[in-house]
């Protein structure tokens, strides 16, 4: 049984839509109409995710070891490392209301632990790297660690993802040190909004962060929503209108569940639902193909210079496609999101182990990844940490 996952995985490790796949394989079609197109506005259509597999040139020219190949074939090039657990801002989704217990800073690695792990995936097949947190920009030595990690032999992308509070005095060197592609987050365009789900004030300063990011040349610039109903599902269609002028991707994330945040079903907004809202006030909506290992299904639209996304994580999960792991700021390595399991790479590298052996401990975590993660029910009910903690 085992084996014929496999090789389903292998045929269409692309796919980020598990049950279309499945219904592929079962029925053996190979038809993938209607993965792109345009969206009639009488007649909504979601779109499933696309199922376009990864050249095999590209594969050659991007060899990975198997120390990043999980028992399903999925090859795992794009390393999330969170760079610290705190923060400048208190956002509901991702802190509990009574706050979060911090890791000791003894016990987070430090510059050259996160470089030495760095260095030891992208020696081995990774060849993108995000920094998140907390929030990555409050680290003292964020500059040291993006140019550090920019010289790294294979790395062909570093990203980072951002609130935006202290960003735009930074990103000029940030960019100069390698930062490439950028995610700013921001759940609505109302000041009094941002107040109360972030807990803090900032609102402006995030939006001017926006702009300095597209004047220093970002494009596009993301821009991270997670949508919630009762709170800001009003403002999709306004935060659409910020792609009318400007290179922005709006990136609207269905509401996930996570220690701490309140999460209920009836605050989800499904895919299907945002989408209605954009088909019934926008024209000329067209579904982009996208890589084989992209999270989201990506829309343009007729007159837009930038763009618009849907990260549908709970409704229509992506997880054939996957290619993610996640470092944690405490040395913590996790395969999967959503998934509890961790194992620490922090406590065998103060130990003093070789990077061998590391490979084991990272290879050995790396085939235990499950098929695909739990449904949203379940996830809830799950331990897991804080947002915060993990690192958006």
């Amino acid at each position: 049984m085992r084996s014929c996952i496999s090789k389903f995985f292998q045929w269409h490790r692309g796919c980020r839509n598990f049950s279309l796949a499945k219904h592929m394989i079962l029925h053996g079609s190979r038809d993938t109409q209607g993965l792109s197109g345009h969206v009639d506005g009488s007649k909504v259509k979601t779109f499933s995710t696309s199922c376009g597999t990864l050249a095999e040139d590209a594969i050659k020219d991007n060899p990975v070891s198997d120390m990043l190949v999980d028992s399903f074939g999925r090859q795992h090039t794009y390393l999330r490392i969170s760079l610290t657990e705190r923060c400048n801002l208190r956002c509901q989704y991702c802190m509990p209301a009574e706050g979060a217990e911090l890791t000791p800073s003894q016990e987070l690695l430090s510059t050259n632990e996160i470089i030495r792990l760095a260095n030891l995936f992208v020696s081995s097949g990774v060849h993108k790297i995000r920094l998140t947190g907390g929030e990555p920009t409050i680290r003292k030595d964020i500059e040291e660690i993006c140019f550090q990690l920019s010289t790294l032999n294979g790395l062909k992308t570093l990203a980072m993802t951002t609130n935006g509070i202290i960003l735009d005095r930074k990103l000029p060197l940030l960019k100069e040190h390698g930062v490439s592609l950028l995610n700013i987050s921001l759940d609505t365009l109302v000041p009094a909004k941002f107040e109360f789900m972030t807990r803090r004030k900032g609102h402006e300063r995030v939006m001017k962060s926006i702009d300095a990011a597209i004047e220093l040349g970002y494009n596009p610039v993301k821009l991270n929503c997670v949508v919630m109903r009762g709170f800001n599902d009003d403002e999709i269609c306004d935060f659409v209108e910020l792609t009318r002028d400007k290179p922005i991707n709006v990136r609207f994330i269905e509401f996930m569940p996570f220690d701490g945040n309140v999460w209920n079903v009836k605050k989800l907004v499904p895919y299907s639902e945002m989408l209605d809202r954009v088909v019934k006030r926008f024209t000329g909506l067209q579904r982009i193909q996208d890589h084989p290992s992209e999270t989201a299904k990506n829309f343009r639209i007729d007159g837009h210079q930038g763009t618009v996304s849907f990260i549908t994580s709970m409704t229509e999960h992506f997880c054939a496609g996957c290619n993610r792991l996640r470092l944690l700021a405490d040395g913590n390595f996790k395969v999967c999101l959503f998934g509890p399991s961790e194992v620490s790479l922090r406590d065998p590298l103060r130990q003093g182990v070789d990077d061998t052996e590391l490979k084991e401990i990272i290879g050995a975590a790396v085939k235990r990844k499950k098929a695909a993660h739990a449904g949203m029910f379940d996830i809830a009910k799950t331990p897991n940490r804080p947002m915060i903690h993990i690192g958006g």
